[in-house]
């Protein structure tokens, strides 16, 4: 078996620190984070675009189905260093894509200088701040999805 290319990149420890990221962030926040790394296309997604890969991963992670619809994906396509940051409803009725894309392009510039953790740790923080402000955590505030970083 061929060693995974998520280790060219990121290290064990390394993916969990931006798990303890992401838990850290959604004490401040109602909204749910999910990271998710794809290492590579698969055969049968040569001709889907960077935003279809994205939402197969935010239905497949379980985002869709948050009871506040409150839930934001970044995806990360390893293989063509390309990046998405996809919202839920109420998420994207509240900040618009652009901006999401303008974080998704400061992820990409750290990468570019080999900084992947500090990238990613750098948006879900990013992230974190703008959703506190719209969506700040409540009393009754459940932790709905894992934490952890999704690879596949």
């Amino acid at each position: 078996m061929s060693k995974r290319i998520i280790y060219n990149f990121l290290s064990d420890d390394e993916l969990l620190r931006i798990s303890n990221k992401i838990k850290e962030t959604e004490k401040k926040t109602s909204a749910e984070i999910v990271v998710a790394i794809q290492e590579e296309r698969k055969f049968f997604q040569k001709r889907k675009s960077l935003r279809q890969l994205a939402e197969i991963e935010f239905n497949k992670a379980g985002i869709a189905n948050t009871a506040d619809k409150k839930g934001v994906l970044i995806f990360i396509l390893l293989s063509d260093k390309q990046f998405y940051i996809l919202a839920d409803k109420k998420v994207s009725d509240k900040i618009n894509q652009n901006t999401f894309d303008q974080l998704a392009n400061e992820m990409s510039e750290q990468f570019k200088s080999g900084n992947f953790a500090s990238g990613i740790l750098n948006c879900v923080d990013s992230l974190g701040k703008l959703l506190s402000l719209e969506f700040p955590v409540k009393s009754d505030d459940v932790d709905e999805l894992s934490n952890k970083v999704i690879v596949s």
